[in-house]
């Protein structure tokens, strides 16, 4: 039986990444070595970090003035980097749930922390639109998907920099990346395996903080050392630029934009359709990446033996997150149609028996 994996991640990849990879764990770049045993600084990886490197400025259009790393320790890490390399005496924050939050107890270590707006009040089943940035702000942080709560958010305008943890949509959608002065991703839901972080930061952005910067903390040496200062995630990097690859031979990103806006309608109408289920996230802001829904309140009891069902057709990783309940359908950029067409299969066949 076929397996669909909705895991919200680590999550699916390309076959054409897992099969390339899988390869060049064997046998790399024709060394006779694994990509796991050579070293770092060899002329085979350098390649492949150059080749990387220029795909992520190609498919996501980055202007000149701007550097790509791909650095380690995920988003988590990148809660603390940026708030060291760009916060002056205070930064604004945009609340959108749980890795904002996150974001925000970091950036508290080196000032005041200004929470804009916050849709803690429903769950954080929308996202706020109206308010105030302050002017002496160091810059605004959003999160623009929040794989909880199945919410996107577009950069907001503000007169201030923008710092976006695009962790869990980079590459699904188009960006203008010359809005932002820094951008952060953890590769495992739509670039790679968990292990490698990419990061796009303005170069003119930086050493502008009075605070020392410890070295392996500081964007600075990680630009000048080209994301080699230490021994970068090899492995999870050659996978990175197997799915930038497969992205450039699907049309790029606003092509995988489309195939991504086709098949969230696909779940959502199925959703908004079968009484036995309904969404979380209000329609507006609804991701195109993570897919939050629950059973509607008259057939609540249902949950697990749906769960149960879906599993038993081949679905995995659809339960939801703890503060939602219910159900998640991670859709990410590899997911194909096929997958989420069989949930829908499943989910009038479980309408059916009931």
């Amino acid at each position: 039986m076929k397996k669909h994996n909705f895991y919200a991640g680590p999550s699916i990849l390309p076959e054409f990444t897992k099969e390339k990879t899988a390869e060049a764990v064997v046998n790399f770049a024709g060394t006779g070595l694994s990509v796991m045993e050579v070293s770092h600084r060899s002329k085979e990886f350098v390649a492949v970090m150059d080749e990387a490197v220029a795909l992520v400025k190609e498919l996501l259009k980055v202007p000149e003035g701007y550097s790509v790393l791909f650095l380690q320790g995920g988003a988590s890490l990148q809660f603390l980097m940026a708030p060291y390399n760009l916060m002056g005496a205070k930064a604004a924050y945009l609340n959108t749930g749980v890795w904002s939050k996150k974001a925000m107890k970091e950036a508290k270590f080196f000032g005041e922390v200004v929470e804009v707006a916050s849709s803690g009040d429903a769950n954080f089943n929308y996202v706020p639109k109206q308010f105030d940035t302050p002017a002496d702000a160091s810059y605004l942080h959003y999160t623009s998907n929040n794989t909880i709560f199945g919410t996107k958010v577009d950069a907001p305008e503000v007169n201030i920099p923008l710092i976006a943890d695009m962790s869990s949509d980079i590459f699904s959608r188009p960006v203008d990346v010359a809005k932002h002065d820094l951008i952060y991703a953890g590769a495992q839901k739509n670039l790679g395996p968990s292990g490698a972080t990419l990061v796009i930061v303005k170069d003119e952005a930086l050493g502008k903080v009075d605070r020392p910067i410890p070295t392996m903390l500081d964007y600075r040496i990680h630009i000048q050392n080209e994301s080699m200062f230490n021994t970068p995630s090899t492995l999870p990097v050659f996978a990175c630029l197997q799915t930038l690859r497969w992205l450039k031979e699907q049309g790029g990103v606003e092509a995988i934009e489309k195939v991504n806006i086709e098949k969230a309608a696909l779940l959502y109408d199925e959703i908004d359709r079968n009484k036995l289920f309904q969404a979380t996230a209000v329609k507006e802001d609804r991701s195109l990446m993570n897919v939050t829904f629950v059973m509607t309140p008259e057939f609540v009891e249902l949950e697990k033996e749906f769960n149960d069902f879906a599993v038993s057709r081949g679905m995995i990783g659809l339960k939801g997150h703890r503060s939602v309940g219910g159900f998640r359908a991670s859709i990410y950029n590899a997911m194909p149609v096929d997958s989420v067409q069989a949930l829908v299969d499943t989910m009038q066949e479980f309408e059916k028996m009931h």
